[in-house]
């Protein structure tokens, strides 16, 4: 009988500690450096992986990730604000089968919500935790408070950027404000649209030094997504490229970045639900 009450507590010891979900913010310092389509891309690959994943446009002034999947939306996250519908009203299946909960528009900030409707945008999407393994988080770009309470609260930060000057400038921004917290938390950097390998080393190794001895943070290499002509089509034909093409270079470089995030996330240092910490941040 002892043995039965001892194994019992065990079982239940078990299922109390069953594993959160992990969630990756997908952020970037500037918009047009391909995040959004980097994000639904992911999201399909890590469900064709058969993990149970969610993706939440957390963009709430631009919100796009309904346009590249070709989704028209009767509702979104405004709605659940509102108290005009559930999530689970709002959440729908996207391309590949993950689930999706589109972002609103009109409320680009969030200091515009009142202390209610930020405790019920937490409370509304608290449930994620426990029905889903992966809650992937496509945030604005910049540097708004909308942005860095979602970023700041995941288990790992995922910084999209462009070869570009201006990008690079941007991108190393959010790390920088990122980093004034004082919170370990693990970053890494993604190159899009980089024209070889050797750039997209370079644009890290470049980002990564820098922050590195004026910071003090280590970022880590996402690795990069190559210009290819096959993600532009997909995007005027709002077909991820992932199933429009799986075997273009994209999506190749796509299924090494999945793989990567993967084994960062398992990594992962935080403690506590993601939604209870990013409660706390929108309550400062």
């Amino acid at each position: 009988m002892t043995m039965l009450i001892d194994q019992a507590t065990h079982l239940r010891s078990l299922a109390e500690q069953r594993q959160r979900a992990s969630v990756i913010a997908i952020t970037s310092g500037k918009g047009g450096v391909g995040k959004s389509n980097i994000a639904v891309n992911l999201a399909i690959k890590m469900t064709e992986a058969g993990k149970q994943v969610v993706l939440l446009d957390a963009d709430l002034g631009l919100a796009n990730a309904d346009v590249l999947c070709n989704i028209d939306l009767p509702c979104n996250l405004s709605h659940v604000i509102a108290r005009k519908k559930d999530l689970r009203d709002v959440m729908v299946q996207g391309p590949g089968g993950f689930s999706l909960i589109g972002g609103a528009s009109g409320l680009a900030r969030m200091a515009d919500l009142t202390e209610g409707d930020r405790q019920r945008l937490v409370a509304a999407l608290d449930e994620l935790e426990e029905r889903f393994d992966v809650i992937l988080i496509d945030t604005g770009a910049g540097i708004s408070p909308n942005v860095l309470s979602f970023a700041r609260a995941a288990d790992h930060v995922l910084v999209v950027t462009t070869p570009e000057p201006p990008a690079i400038t941007d991108a190393y921004a959010v790390i920088k404000v990122l980093s004034r917290d004082g919170l370990e938390r693990r970053v890494s950097l993604l190159v899009n649209q980089a024209r070889s390998i050797a750039e997209a080393r370079l644009v890290h190794d470049r980002i990564a030094k820098v922050a590195r001895q004026f910071l003090g943070v280590t970022i880590y290499d996402a690795g990069y997504v190559p210009h290819d002509e096959q993600v532009s089509q997909s995007v005027r034909k709002r077909v991820p490229f992932l199933i429009a093409n799986p075997r273009c270079s994209a999506s190749i470089c796509l299924s090494q970045l999945a793989v990567r995030l993967e084994q960062g996330v398992a990594a992962g240092i935080y403690s506590g639900g993601f939604f209870d910490r990013m409660g706390r941040w929108f309550r400062k």
